[in-house]
């Protein structure tokens, strides 16, 4: 069924109202590369977790003007269902390949069925665009990126009128409108430019405005006149907006890596683009290096996520990962915020892989902590079920996104930047420690946790089938220990049930379905097993924790929890 599908596809762009081009390509991979043509049209890209991203070239499984097309047009068929007058939609786009085309053909495209489009000037963050959204009041934003993925590379985000990602059920009817368009001469290409209007400038200052007043220490900033940034946007959109934002927050001293502010999809300077990984950090560690700097921020072509590193005392840097990060961010808030003033009303959030020291720190304060699943989708969605109600402070996720305030409703690396650096100056000149010897602080106060993540990639229509396998494998028979400690309890997020292995009792998850699987053992390990959203790759995320006694040392508690994370991958099959 699949192969005739698959047919189905080439056939319908072989015979359709087509470009030569894209013709010849196919007829090209036909002869030279049928496993490549299978792989462009096996599927019809689906919105995930981030929404629609693939990698460039021709088919219905790629990111090119026709997928975007047929994306933005199903879109306007919802958009027109859904709401009656005025639509308008607002687009930004980042500095991938194509993704200012993109921008441009789904402008077009909306303006053509009568919708009102805002389109920035030039690249601007994903999180400006959430804040462009909320604040010229759009029924819908779309964003083109694809965030930290490789350079080959792009997508397509779609925001609600709250400025959160499409969560149920409207990222599935969308869909449903893109399936119904057959034929590429269903897609209204071209008309009403006057409904096409520019913005740029007048919304970057209301939203560096706004970031500005997240500040919580301005005087610490002040008093840290010595405190050194080395920032970096890694060729992407951040450097639009972040070297503002810091300077806004009063930090005098922000020293840019100037090969790597150059707009670039190809992104030469570094393997990913991804500021999870130690490789895209290297030329700005080694300018850290030569200017003594405290602090390195870096933020990926989107400017959602923000990897960070701190120097040691030995002049070397230590990269931080996104629990680690998260962990002394909303600790941060929790403690300096004025709680009591706030009515005893707030709550955090975080995704259901991130650390639990977090839950822990936010029950010291009092303060309600959500678990939500992966996806900053449902962080956002999460402000918008206690919008009125209850006061948002802090959201985060273990992949380096995290968001302050509810003006913005997606992870916000341009906030996070300044308040991360703010932080750090705060610690320095308040109570004479770095990042690094807080969060030995929390450890001690609370309990050591150590987390970790494997990520296998398993590409195309025979990877899927794998991963489906490999989850199947999972369900049918749970895993009695791990690590050589007992299985206690099991969540699996698709039949929405907890299973308790010690007992009869099976509990009712009240999150939405999802593929994914939950394993806690005896001894407070965590395993968590889910298939990514946006990209052909099953991930397994460990986390352990033991709390430390006075006369330990901090490596000898961190040695035993590796050993403990390699056991547990060891049961897996993981190396």
């Amino acid at each position: 069924m699949t192969k005739d599908l698959t047919q189905q596809h080439i056939d319908a762009w072989l015979n359709g109202n087509y470009d030569q081009e894209t013709k010849k390509e196919i007829l090209r991979m036909q002869k030279e590369d049928p496993a490549a043509l299978s792989d462009a049209f096996y599927r019809t890209l689906e919105f995930g977790t981030g929404g629609l991203r693939g990698i460039l070239g021709t088919g219905t499984n790629r990111m090119n003007k026709y997928t975007v097309g047929f994306a933005t047009q199903g879109l306007a068929n919802y958009l027109t269902k859904c709401f009656k007058g005025n639509i308008k939609v607002a687009i930004s786009f980042d500095s991938r390949n194509f993704s200012t085309e993109f921008a441009q053909i789904s402008a077009n495209i909306l303006a053509a069925n009568d919708i009102q489009v805002y389109l920035f000037d030039s690249l601007r963050p994903t999180p400006e665009l959430s804040f462009a959204v909320r604040h010229l009041q759009c029924n819908a934003g779309i964003m083109i990126t694809a965030s930290h993925n490789p350079k080959e590379y792009n997508g397509y985000k779609v925001y609600w009128n709250d400025g959160g990602q499409l969560v149920p059920p409207h990222d599935k009817n969308v869909i449903a409108e893109v399936n119904k368009i057959k034929e590429v001469d269903q897609v209204k290409w071209e008309g009403r430019p006057d409904l096409i209007r520019t913005i740029g400038k007048d919304i970057d200052n209301v939203y560096l405005t706004m970031i500005r007043r997240l500040s919580l220490h301005p005087e610490a900033v002040a008093a840290a006149k010595k405190f050194s940034i080395v920032y970096t946007p890694l060729h992407g959109t951040g450097i639009s907006v972040v070297p503002q934002a810091l300077s806004d927050f009063g930090f005098d001293t922000v020293h840019i890596v100037e090969e790597q502010a150059v707009t670039d999809g190809n992104f030469p300077t570094v393997k990913s683009p991804n500021p999870e990984e130690h490789a895209a950090l290297e030329l700005a560690i080694k300018k850290a290096k030569k200017v003594k700097a405290d602090i390195v921020l870096a933020t990926d072509p989107d400017a959602d996520r923000v990897g960070i590193a701190v120097r040691r005392e030995d002049g070397e840097y230590q990269l931080f990962n996104g629990n680690q990060t998260a962990t002394l961010l909303f600790h941060y808030m929790l403690s300096q915020t004025d709680i009591n003033q706030l009515n005893n009303d707030l709550f955090v959030v975080k995704t259901i892989v991130t650390t639990d020291l977090i839950e822990q720190i936010a029950t010291d304060y009092n303060v309600e902590c959500y678990n939500v699943l992966t996806g900053f989708k449902y962080i956002a969605e999460k402000i918008r079920e206690f919008e009125g109600q209850k006061h948002f402070l802090v959201g985060g996720e273990e992949s380096y996104g995290y968001l302050v305030g509810d003006f913005v409703r997606d992870k916000d690396a341009v906030s996070a930047c300044c308040l991360i650096a703010e932080m750090a100056a705060y610690y320095k000149t308040v109570h004479n420690r770095s990042l690094i010897d807080q969060l030995e602080v929390l450890y001690r106060e609370y309990e050591y946790f150590k987390e970790d993540m494997v990520s296998l990639t398993e590409p195309g229509e025979a990877g899927m089938q794998a991963i489906q396998k490999r989850m199947s494998d999972l369900r049918e028979a749970f895993p009695k220990q791990l690590g050589g400690v007992p299985v206690v309890k099991v969540h699996d997020y698709k039949t929405q049930h907890t299973c308790n292995m010690q007992s009869t009792t099976d509990d009712r998850i009240e999150l939405p379905v999802s593929n994914v699987l939950q394993f806690l053992t005896a001894d407070g390990s965590k395993v968590t097993v889910r298939p990514s959203g946006t990209e052909p790759k099953i991930k397994f995320y460990f986390s352990v924790c033991q709390e430390i006694e006075p006369e330990q040392s901090m490596k000898e508690v961190e040695d035993i929890l590796n050993n403990r994370i390699a056991n547990l991958k060891k049961d897996l099959g993981l190396k």
